[in-house]
């Protein structure tokens, strides 16, 4: 396991993005933390974020998809 995956900033915080938004290189679009260190993860590409494939807590491993982007 490298991390935990977040999809938002806190759990009263809305989600950085939601299926359906533009996003593009500089979006944060969720948050992996390891070893006590909160990782801001940004797009690195424009597009339209289409699915988020992981469910808020889980468990997340290197290289491992996260969101998809049309």
């Amino acid at each position: 396991m490298v991390g935990t995956f977040y999809r938002a900033a806190s759990p009263d915080s809305a989600p950085y993005v939601e299926v359906g938004q533009e996003i593009n290189e500089e979006t944060v679009v969720c948050i992996i933390e390891a070893m006590k260190v909160m990782n801001e993860i940004k797009a690195e590409v424009k597009g339209t974020v289409f699915e988020i494939l992981l469910e808020n807590g889980t468990a997340v491993q290197f290289g491992q998809p996260l969101i998809r982007v049309k």
